[in-house]
């Protein structure tokens, strides 16, 4: 029962198999070896954009930052929702390595940027030299709530975005579960509807640790690999990277990966219909469910050795059982139907 983050689950074994293969004899350093030429190579195919520039580094910071960096000046505004992982998750790091720009929050519902908003914020400020200046967008997809912004409301917004000629970033740590949820391609869902750069996740799916950074303009490729060198994100073993990503990619790995944590998502947001006292806080669309339940269920679901956080976590398990607490639950490539019945028999009982 445990569903306190998809990144608490094991490498799949095909990754596992891969990193093994590749440990064998000797390979090209720093991004030069054969493994990551086949998944650049995959990697353009599976967006259908053969000049696209490919990278690789072993965290989601890493890639997010860089590529918030790679667009954005020290006196720059970067757009994003206000829960947007860049602005609550990474210690302030888009602000470290761009030099100091800002993250301009934009509010939406579940965690979804509104265009109302947006537009709003982009029309605020006069761009004088008293402003922070408009430098781009950013958007997270899933989002921190756990829904997905469809191919519609992507473009809606980078197309305001535009409007401004600013580029635009997705935060794709979850990029599979939100393809696979929506039925739609990788181009669909970046380049054709605007987003010029896309930090491609796969330690959340699977992976023992890489993630891709996919820029669709091959113009600033150069500067990126500058500015990953110069962060310290440049692998001298990088073979062990691209392993990871290729196979990933191998067989539509990744896709079946966020298949199965969709599915168990799905089934355990629904059988929060089953339980007494228990609500959906924000609608299920990908890998992640956010849902109440009283506060004595959640004393016997922890004290019976469940894994899941609190959100908000300034809640409190000590008061009255009838009271609800939210929660989030995320569901991982391994998430069997069994842990998810054993944990909804648990609260229900």
């Amino acid at each position: 029962m445990f569903f306190a983050s998809d990144n608490t689950a094991p490498v799949a074994p095909e990754v596992m198999d891969a990193l093994a293969q590749a440990n064998q004899g000797y390979a090209t350093p720093y991004g030069d070896d054969t493994l990551m030429s086949a998944a650049r190579s995959r990697l353009r195919q599976v967006f259908g954009a053969p000049d696209a520039a490919v990278y690789l580094v072993a965290t989601g910071t890493a890639a997010n930052a860089l590529s918030l960096a790679l667009c954005t000046p020290p006196w720059g505004a970067v757009f994003c929702h206000r829960d947007a992982h860049v602005e609550v998750d990474e210690c302030g790091a888009p602000a470290f390595f761009t030099g100091g720009a800002k993250l301009v929050l934009i509010d939406g519902a579940h965690a979804r940027m509104s265009p109302d908003s947006l537009a709003r914020a982009l029309a605020a400020g006069d761009g004088s030299v008293h402003d922070v200046q408009r430098s781009m967008l950013s958007l997270t997809n899933v989002t921190e709530n756990g829904t997905v912004y469809s191919p519609d409301q992507i473009r809606a917004l980078t197309g305001l975005a535009k409007a401004h000629g600013l580029p635009c970033h997705m935060d794709g740590a979850r990029f599979a579960n939100a393809l696979v949820a929506l039925g739609c391609t990788p181009a669909e869902l970046t380049w054709k509807a605007g987003i010029d750069m896309l930090s491609f996740g796969g330690t959340k799916n699977g992976l023992m640790g890489v993630e891709a950074v996919v820029i669709f303009d091959p113009a600033k490729a150069w500067e990126f690999e500058l500015r990953r060198k110069r962060a310290g994100h440049l692998f001298s073993k990088h073979r062990y990277l691209s392993a990871q990503m290729l196979a990933y990619l191998t067989d539509d790995l990744w896709l079946t990966l966020a298949r199965q944590a969709n599915a168990a998502a799905a089934r355990l947001s629904q059988g929060f219909a089953t339980i007494p006292g228990g609500s959906l806080v924000h609608p299920t669309e990908a890998n992640a469910v956010f849902a109440a339940w009283p506060r004595g269920r959640h004393r016997q679901a922890k004290a019976q050795g469940a894994q899941y956080s609190l959100a908000p976590f300034s809640q409190s398990m000590d008061g009255p059982d009838a009271v609800p607490l939210s929660a989030r639950l995320v569901c991982s490539w391994c998430t069997s139907d069994d842990d998810v019945d054993r944990f909804l028999d648990l609260i229900r009982s």
